[in-house]
């Protein structure tokens, strides 16, 4: 597939923790794109992201940001009102998926198997653990396993909390708390109506972090892994079951943790990720260059999708 030349922006960077990423895949994004003949405007969001998307006049909006306000539905309810075509997902989906308490409410009752836990405030888990230890302690709505702190009996945090201990509880006022599932680390890409691989990913030290996902030479990546034909194709159902539950368009990336030692009954999606990366140590390329389509091709595939949703809707 290749698309008649087109004039694309591409949004990236602005102000989330998220930002050095969003330019990594950005630029990538912007790459490819002149690579296959399109005319590409770089934009690094920042406060007057409308005015310079109204005198770009684009035929397609790539969002390449990562964190709010892009992935969270700011963006993206602007985007809608300036009338511009854009990718990946749209606003109710976006505000729904980057939360993952409400990802929770729409997924668990689909029988989409989830690990439980609540939202707590910060200062209550200095008096007392909010759940049995270990337990995980995450932001609501931050993605890229930013501000996640693993609480065990054995750790550093203190029991209770210490308050002037660095993590999670220092940045945010609630925290969303869940049993620890031991085990493996699994994700799968979703790209339009197919689910593509299962990778696991090995961290060298630790857990997979944002400095894991995000640093070379961190994390091996077992793509496809080496488990199980049932867990594969578990996670490939589960990951395209709620792609098409939440409403994602374009790609999404789904993420697991499987206890392999319950088999079945220990494989949890973890939550959803609208915007996946699109740096060159994604998941999300890799996946789709071990399914046969390079970069570019990828990067058009998704416009594609954007380009006849509009088309649809006319």
């Amino acid at each position: 597939m290749s698309l008649n030349p087109l004039h694309v922006a591409v949004l990236m960077g602005g102000w989330s923790s998220e930002r050095p990423v969003s330019l990594m895949s950005g630029e990538g994004v912007a790459k490819a794109l002149e690579s296959k003949g399109h005319t590409v405007t770089r934009i690094d969001m920042d406060r007057d992201v409308a005015l310079r998307l109204a005198e770009a006049k684009p035929d397609v909006v790539f969002n390449a940001l990562h964190g709010a306000p892009g992935e969270d539905g700011t963006v993206q309810g602007m985007m809608d009102l300036m009338g511009l075509t854009y990718t990946h997902s749209g606003l109710a989906t976006s505000v729904i998926a980057i939360d993952k308490e409400l990802t929770k409410q729409a997924l668990v009752p689909h029988g989409v198997p989830m690990p439980g836990g609540r939202v707590v405030k910060s200062a209550d888990i200095h008096v007392a653990d909010p759940l049995p230890r270990p337990y995980v302690l995450k932001p609501v709505n931050e993605g890229s396993s930013v501000g996640v702190a693993i609480v065990t009996a054995e750790g550093n945090y203190g029991n209770p909390i210490a308050r002037d201990v660095t993590g999670p509880w220092q940045e945010f006022a609630e925290l969303l708390a869940e049993p620890y599932i031991r085990g493996r680390e699994l994700t799968t890409a979703v790209i339009g109506d197919r689910a593509l691989l299962v990778t696991e990913l090995k961290p060298k030290s630790g857990f997979y972090d944002f400095d894991s996902k995000y640093t070379d030479g961190m994390t091996e990546h077992v793509c496809p892994a080496d488990i199980p034909d049932e867990i594969t194709q578990a996670c490939k159902d589960i990951a395209l079951r709620s792609h098409q539950l939440l409403g994602c368009k374009g790609t999404s990336r789904s993420d697991f943790r499987w206890d392999d030692t319950q088999g079945i009954e220990g494989l949890f999606l973890l939550e959803v990720n609208t915007q996946p990366g699109m740096t060159p140590l994604s998941l999300v390329p890799e996946q789709a260059r071990a399914c046969g389509m390079d970069y570019p091709e990828l990067v058009e595939a998704i416009i594609a999708e954007a380009l006849s949703d509009k088309a649809k809707a006319k």
